[in-house]
Formats: C-alpha cells, sequence, structure tokens
C-alpha cells in the first residue's frame, strides 16, 4: 500500500502528485495533501481537504506541500491537523521526505500520462501569486522530457499530456531557447506509437509556428486547445498585464480552425476582475460564443495580498459570482450545442477507470460497462445525457 496524496489545483499539481506518489513507494502511514493558492477558494479548498484528510486518517503523518504552503505557510503550519510543510521547490527532491532517491516506478491512478515538462512563471500577470509559490520558469530538456514519456509507454499510457505553469514559456531557459514545438516534435517522432498527445493550457500569443503547424496537421496531437485568455475585453486584459489582446485570440482561433475544423477550444476566464464595467463583461460573455468555448474553467476574481490587482477598485462579491454565473451559463450552452453536433459521428475515445472515456476533444463519453480502462474504442455516440454522450 502506497502513501495517499490528494492534489487540488492544476493539472501540473497532478502530474507531481503522481511523482510524490512514486517516490513516497510504501509509507502507508503518510497522507500528502498538495494544495492550491491560485484564489482564496483554492486556499479554502486546501484548508477543507486537510481537515478532511485528517478526519479520515487519525493516526497519519500529514504534510502538505504546492502552493498554498508557500504562500499561505504561516497559516496552515498553524493548523493542528498538519504535522509538517514540504517547501513546494523541494516536493519533487526524494531528500525532502527521507526516502531513497530511486524507488520502483508504481502504476498511475490515471489513464493518461500527465508530464510536467515546465514549472514556474517569469510573467508578472497583475492577479496572480503562481510566481510566488512556483519561482521562475524551468524547463525539462527534450531528453528528461522523452525519458518520462518512454516510461509511460512501457507502462501501457495512450495519451500523454504535456502540462506545466506557463507551458509555452518551455525552453526559454534551455540552450539555444527551443520553442514549444521543437519539443512537441520531437516527442512525435520518437515515439510512432503513442497513439495520443494533448497540450495542456497555453498562451496562445506565444503558440510558435512549428507548434501551430503540429496543431494543424498532426492527427495525434489532439485538437483541444486550451486557452489561457482570462478576459475577453483588450482594457481588461491590458489591467491584467497579459500580453494578447482579444483579437489575438479570435485570429488565433479562426487560423486553426480552418485547418482542422474539428479544433475544440477551452479557455480559462476571469469574472469581476477590479473596475470590471457591465461592457467588459458583455465582452467576456461574448467572446465565449465567438470563439466557441466548450470548454471553460471559470474563477471569480478573489483579491491575492501582495499583487496590483488587490489595490484596484474592487467589484463586490455579490456582482462577481453573478457574472460567474452567467459565464457558467454561457460555456454550458455553447458546450451543449457542441456535445450535439457529435451525435451520430463516430469517434474514438480513451476509456477511463470511473465508465467514461474521452474523445480527441475531450467531449466526455459514457461508455459500455465493461470497457477496459486505458483502451480506446471506436463508438457512435447516440444521444446526450446529463452532459455525457452516450
Amino acid at each position: 500500500m502506497s502513501a495517499e496524496v490528494i492534489s487540488l489545483g492544476c493539472r501540473l499539481n497532478l502530474s507531481e502528485s503522481e511523482d510524490i506518489r512514486a517516490m513516497l513507494g510504501g509509507s502507508s502511514d503518510l497522507v500528502v495533501v498538495n494544495s492550491c493558492a491560485v484564489t482564496l477558494e483554492a486556499v479554502r479548498q486546501t484548508r477543507q481537504a486537510i481537515r478532511k484528510a485528517r478526519r479520515a486518517h487519525p493516526d497519519a503523518r500529514l504534510l502538505v506541500t504546492g502552493c498554498a504552503a508557500e504562500i499561505e505557510r504561516d497559516q496552515l503550519a498553524a493548523m493542528p491537523e498538519v504535522d509538517g510543510l514540504i517547501a513546494n521547490s523541494a516536493k519533487l527532491d526524494p531528500r525532502a521526505w527521507n526516502v531513497p532517491a530511486r524507488p520502483a516506478p508504481v502504476a498511475s491512478l490515471h489513464t493518461r500520462a500527465f508530464i510536467a515538462v515546465q514549472n514556474g512563471c517569469d510573467h508578472a500577470c497583475t492577479f496572480c501569486v503562481i510566481p510566488q509559490g512556483r519561482g521562475p520558469s524551468r524547463s525539462l530538456t527534450v531528453d528528461r522530457v522523452c525519458g518520462e514519456v518512454a516510461q509511460h509507454c512501457e507502462r501501457g499510457a495512450a495519451e500523454v499530456v504535456l502540462t506545466g505553469v506557463d507551458v509555452t514559456s518551455w525552453g526559454q531557459d534551455l540552450p539555444g531557447r527551443p520553442a514549444l514545438g521543437i519539443l512537441v516534435q520531437e516527442i512525435l517522432d520518437r515515439f510512432p506509437t503513442l497513439q495520443r498527445l494533448r497540450m495542456s493550457s497555453l498562451d496562445g500569443i506565444e503558440i510558435d509556428p512549428l507548434l501551430f503547424e503540429l496543431f494543424a496537421s498532426e492527427r495525434r496531437l489532439m485538437p483541444h486547445l486550451h486557452l489561457s485568455l482570462q478576459h475577453g475585453h483588450d482594457l481588461i486584459l491590458k489591467r491584467m498585464k497579459r500580453r494578447h489582446l482579444r483579437g489575438d485570440a479570435v485570429a488565433l482561433v479562426e487560423r486553426l480552425r480552418a485547418h482542422r475544423p474539428d479544433l475544440a477550444v477551452g479557455a480559462d476566464l476571469i469574472a469581476g476582475f477590479p473596475t470590471e464595467s457591465e461592457e467588459h463583461h458583455a465582452a467576456n460573455l461574448s467572446i465565449i460564443r465567438e470563439l466557441g468555448i466548450v470548454h471553460g474553467h471559470v474563477f471569480p476574481y478573489s483579491p491575492r495580498p501582495g499583487t496590483p490587482a488587490a489595490l484596484m477598485p474592487q467589484l463586490s462579491r455579490p456582482l462577481i459570482k453573478q457574472r460567474a454565473a452567467e459565464l457558467r451559463d454561457a460555456v454550458a450552452k455553447a458546450r451543449g450545442a457542441w456535445l450535439a453536433t457529435l451525435v451520430g459521428k463516430p469517434a474514438s475515445v480513451l476509456a477511463e477507470r470511473d465508465g467514461t472515456g474521452y474523445t480527441p476533444g475531450f467531449a466526455r463519453v459514457a461508455l459500455p460497462a465493461g470497457t477496459r480502462a486505458g483502451s480506446i474504442i471506436d463508438i457512435i455516440p447516440t444521444s446526450i445525457k446529463d452532459g455525457l454522450l452516450t
């Protein structure tokens, strides 16, 4: 029996949690909470997870790592349920856990392999505390990434997901400053039997020409583009200190869809950013329709101490919650319309362990009983039930 690792937040945390679980091996009396601090709600959920874990494991040693362990260090350390904190920068170092440096690998809990190719961030968005929790951008080399891909392929992974804090900045700290497209091309070339390669959230303005070409033409690179968009109005984007404008996102999606009509678009969107007017909110709603955003991560804005946005004129919490609900409703409508277009069309689905699976565009499908987890099966959806293709 291995240590229990509870993961909150982003896909990078999910990837790192798998590494922590493998590194800790048979430490069955240990519970680890890999925390998130991207919003105040994420911190609340972290504290809630810690209390729940302590109730479920009253005699275990409970350690906390992740971004909240950096940004909210004193508050978490003061919780009676917590036995100790592991620095976010040290959580993949065996010395921080007092375990051997090279434990035997253990099977993943997930059918898709998440590989963190990059960590940290060099940007300074006015709402974000993640650079405080993750540090500057750091990239794994091509050979290091491909070594991890090889391990997952040997264990039967049909899909690899490349993740990180700012994935499109991969390579900028490496010799020669290679662009992300170089890494993606190397993976596809070195692993011709890898059936699926998927990208996590990308900064659209940093998609290099080779990566664009691969998205447009390479069928093993999934037609699923999740943009770190944040807002649909140029003034708010400038106040966020983002590096793109609305038109950049629109042009990128239009160009990609011209080559790949099956492209499914996702996006991160913040509701109720300081100074956001009704006009700004309307632009946020309209970009959902204009881009056809069917995978939406909507975050109600919450001020984070030490960030410039926390000093800007704030909106009321009820108004922020209302606008977040309107954004989620708009995404749900766009998603429903998109799912309807998939009914009756053949699709290949990667089966998960919970009886569902995912199409290349990341539409979730309810699968027949007995479908083997990790297999890719061909189906024809006939209907939609509870948001799932059936």
